[in-house]
């Protein structure tokens, strides 16, 4: 019943499979023919019996030889011609024929080639199943009883009686070898069929599954790396790839260590961080390695995850934390400063007033007035750190914006002799133009002091991705790594005179408006400020709009 189900569920043969049967058939026949023409030649050239007996060998020679032309012209057929059903059945009747003809000549009743017609059947059973095994079968019963008739009429019109016994069995047992071979091969080509249709669904399920697993692997997000012990990279997906900048086929002939330097020993590892250089940049990954099971050599498999805007993120939110904390701490101390220093600078003045004759009081009173004027100043810059005020947003042309505050620092002693590049392009932007235009004003005079006379500074503008990115550049590139995690720190300078609440004031700025400061400094590649503010969705649309 099982054999019975998957047959009827075994794909038929098309013309593929067909002609691989015929083709594999054909080269059966040539084969066989071949030993078969040795065998006779053989048999011809040691042969010393009687004049008839040579005669009969010398037709089954020819008759052989035929057949291998005939075979080898039918080949030609199948690699040009178009095969089908058609095709298979000529190939089993001129199989018929064939073993026809050797028996016929070889002796009839007598030939030792009747098997040949068993050949013929199994054929058939492999080309036309079982139903073409038993037409075929019953094809080769009736074309030999006409041989076996033919040669009895050879001997007379009354042969003996144990001549027609023994042909009588003779050919009772090939006609009965027809059919048993023809239910046997043909149930053996069923179950071929059925093997043939669970093999095929077996692998279009491993296909699929492939498909499936490679699809899977593609999609991850996180980066999945199969290495040898020796450090040879067999696997490495799509992920892994964009996460360390790299093409498939350079991963594969370089180490683990050479795009992973720093990777620990290769033991099992639950989780660690491990910090690279790759063609995008610095990058900061989580790492999982693990050997892998069922390989039968010591192959690890490592699991990675970009984490490197995670951590940004999280240091940013510290940051910001740190800054609210100052802030209020800030703010309380400033107001409690404010009113005795208001106290001071108003008793200064009076005494200004009262000792106007005497120069040593004056000298003294002017320089109370002007440190409590520094003072206060300082106080007031420090409350707009601790509590800037409200962005008053509105729409700007950030381009006009970004020219006019440029210009106007062309008149700064700080960018004398500095060489300014611009790559600004028109965008507009719901924001607050005083307080941004504090940010633009600090950052170029922090890039125009630190690249100095001969240096240079570059100021760009773009939209992309509903994001302003408004960026400063000096070729000084003058920022210690140990310090760019605290350059947005209130009082944190490294310039002497600075008050550190520049870049802080900035970055307070900067997240009112819910946007990102960002900075990255090497010697090599200068230093660079991004701003990145949101755009709304009015103008994310305006902009598409414009661009398309």
């Amino acid at each position: 019943m099982t054999s019975s189900r998957a047959a009827a569920l075994a794909p038929l043969p098309g013309e593929p499979e067909l002609r691989v049967r015929l083709t594999w058939l054909s080269v059966f026949r040539a084969v066989a023919t071949s030993l078969l023409l040795t065998v006779f030649a053989l048999r011809l050239l040691a042969s010393s019996t009687t004049s008839e007996l040579s005669r009969r060998d010398t037709l089954a020679f020819l008759g052989i030889g035929l057949i291998y032309v005939l075979t080898l012209i039918y080949g030609l057929w199948l690699r040009r011609g178009r095969v089908g059903r058609s095709a298979a059945i000529v190939q089993v009747a001129g199989d018929v024929l064939i073993a026809s003809g050797l028996v016929a000549a070889t002796g009839g009743a007598d030939s030792p080639l009747a098997f040949t017609y068993s050949l013929a059947v199994i054929a058939a059973s492999i080309l036309l199943s079982q139903r073409g095994a038993f037409v075929t079968a019953a094809a080769c019963s009736g074309v030999y009883g006409a041989v076996v008739a033919t040669h009895l009429l050879q001997l007379g019109s009354e042969p003996p009686a144990a001549l027609l016994v023994q042909f009588s069995f003779t050919y009772a047992s090939n006609v009965l070898a027809h059919f048993l071979i023809a239910a046997l091969a043909g149930f053996l080509s069923r179950q071929l069929l059925a093997a043939g249709g669970r093999l095929s669904a077996s692998q279009a399920d491993l296909r699929r599954l492939a498909t499936l697993h490679q699809q899977i692997l593609d999609s991850s997000p996180s980066g999945l790396l199969t290495c040898e012990e020796d450090g040879r990279i067999s696997f490495i997906n799509r992920a892994g790839l964009s996460i360390l900048g790299v093409d498939e086929g350079a991963a594969r002939t370089r180490r683990v260590q050479e795009l992973l330097p720093g990777l620990p020993v290769m033991e099992r590892v639950p989780r660690s961080e491990l910090k690279v250089e790759t063609a995008r940049g610095p990058r900061i990954l989580g790492l999982t390695l693990a050997p892998l099971e069922g390989t039968g050599h010591a192959s690890r498999l490592i699991v990675f995850q970009d984490l490197t805007a995670l951590r940004r993120a999280e240091d940013e939110l510290r940051r910001a934390d740190r800054l609210a904390a100052l802030g209020t701490l800030a703010a309380q101390l400033a107001h409690e400063i404010r009113n005795p220093l208001a106290a001071m600078r108003g008793s200064a003045q009076m005494l200004a007033q009262d000792g106007a004759e005497d120069p040593g009081m004056s000298r003294l009173t002017t320089i109370l007035l002007r440190e409590s004027d520094r003072l206060s100043r300082l106080v007031e810059e420090f409350l707009r750190f601790a509590r800037p005020p409200k962005p008053v947003a509105r729409p700007v042309e950030l381009e006009q914006l970004v020219r006019e505050t440029l210009e106007m620092l062309q008149t700064d002693p700080l960018s004398s002799g500095v060489e300014l590049e611009l790559d600004v392009r028109p965008v507009a932007a719901t924001v607050d133009p005083d307080q941004l235009r504090q940010v633009l004003l600090n950052l170029a005079r922090n890039a125009f002091e630190a690249a100095g006379a001969g240096g240079r500074v570059r100021v760009s503008l773009a939209s992309e991705g509903g994001v302003v990115r408004l960026c400063v550049w000096d070729s000084a590139g003058a920022i210690p790594e140990s310090h760019l995690g605290r350059i947005f720190e209130p009082f944190f300078t490294t310039r002497s005179g600075g008050t550190g609440l520049g870049l802080a004031t900035a970055y307070s700025i900067v997240r009112a408006h819910e946007g990102r400061l960002q900075v990255a400094s090497t010697p090599e590649t200068g230093t660079e400020f991004t701003v990145e503010l949101p755009l709304a969705a009015e103008e994310v649309q305006g902009a598409r709009a414009g661009s398309g």
